[in-house]
């Protein structure tokens, strides 16, 4: 096996020609942590053979690991991790770190307490790298992680900053989608449900919205704020009921929130999608199960999760790789469009 002249040689391709894991290739380049006399002479040919140099960044890293990530959310409730979005996150991080001798440990840090209990985590050397989600505003995490000389992955951008590493979904792109199919099948009331506007997902997707309605020349639109919480979709419908009766198509920026607009309008006596077309976001499992089906835009949530925990063993290992943006798709279905005859 030989790589090219032109661009030297990766932990990735030790490990692979020596059949380990990244991190068991780094421990026995580095001579930190367990590595059995196989797996060390089997990565000390790879490297001969490759010409590999290890990367002086993974040498530092390489010599405080301990064998853990953490997945801190700017949460404060336990039933967080029950939601389907997150258990597919925590799902995707899971995969990735399973070709990995890392463990995943799982942080709610929305309070003085939550920061102070995973400041110490880090700073006691207990993690070797931090994935952060769900940060709000100019939130306290954003800045306790900037004290510390950790790798950062950042899932989905924090609002007005621009950090080194992240994972995100095409978030404007998949709600100007989503208004885009509500004009297209003849709507013109049409409102949306944002998620928390202090957040850049939240943001992104009122922004989207707002992009196809201007350019369709139909203004702002209707509308109302939630939190992509089902209970705020429901209590958002009902304002957008009683402040404009007319309202035809409802853009929600969750699945969750896009259900709870499903149960008023039961309760309204509005028919779905005849007196009033629903899209979602998130294409979650609830999907198939409102009725009717929900129209959505769909993000791949695992994937998010998975590429979120390779960024950040990449770092770990010193090499580093850019953002990245994972695409939507709309997934069309029943709420917005009539069944058969």
């Amino acid at each position: 096996m030989t790589t090219p002249t032109n661009r030297r040689p990766t932990l990735d391709e030790v490990a692979r020609l020596a059949g380990v894991s990244r991190s068991a290739a780094s421990r026995a380049i580095n001579r930190s942590g367990h590595a059995s006399r196989a797996t060390t002479e089997a990565v000390e040919r790879a490297v001969r053979e490759l010409g590999y140099v290890p990367n002086p960044t993974a040498r530092a890293l390489a010599t405080r690991q301990s064998g853990a990530v953490v997945l801190a959310i700017s949460h404060h409730d336990s039933e967080l991790f029950a939601d389907p979005f997150y258990a597919q996150i925590i799902a995707g991080v899971s995969a990735a770190l399973e070709r990995t001798d890392l463990l995943l440990m799982l942080a709610l840090a929305d309070s003085d307490l939550g920061r102070a209990r995973l400041e110490r985590v880090l700073r006691s050397r207990h993690a070797d790298g931090i994935m952060l989600m769900g940060l709000h505003g100019d939130d306290p995490l954003y800045h306790l992680v900037g004290k510390l000389e950790l790798p950062v992955v950042y899932g989905g951008r924090p609002l007005n900053a621009e950090p080194a590493w992240y994972v995100d979904a095409d978030n404007r792109g998949g709600a100007r989608l989503a208004a885009e199919h509500l004009i297209g099948i003849g709507r013109r009331r049409i409102a949306t449900m944002t998620g928390a506007l202090d957040t850049d997902v939240g943001a992104a997707r009122l922004g989207g919205f707002q992009d196809a309605l201007a350019v369709a020349g139909l203004g702002p639109g209707l509308v109302e704020i939630g939190d992509f919480t089902e209970a705020s979709g429901a209590e958002a419908m009902s304002r957008l009921l009683a402040a404009e009766p007319a309202v035809d198509a409802v853009f929600a920026a969750s699945d969750s929130m896009a259900a709870g607009a499903l149960r008023v309008l039961k309760a309204a006596g509005r028919s779905v999608p005849g007196d009033v077309a629903v899209v979602g976001f998130d294409d979650s499992v609830i999907t198939r199960y409102t009725s009717p089906p929900l129209t959505t835009v769909a993000q791949p949530i695992r994937q998010l999760g998975w590429e979120m925990a390779k960024m950040l063993v990449s770092l770990i290992d010193g090499e580093p790789a850019g953002p990245l943006i994972l695409p939507t798709r709309l997934v069309v279905r029943e709420s917005s469009e009539p069944g058969p005859v």
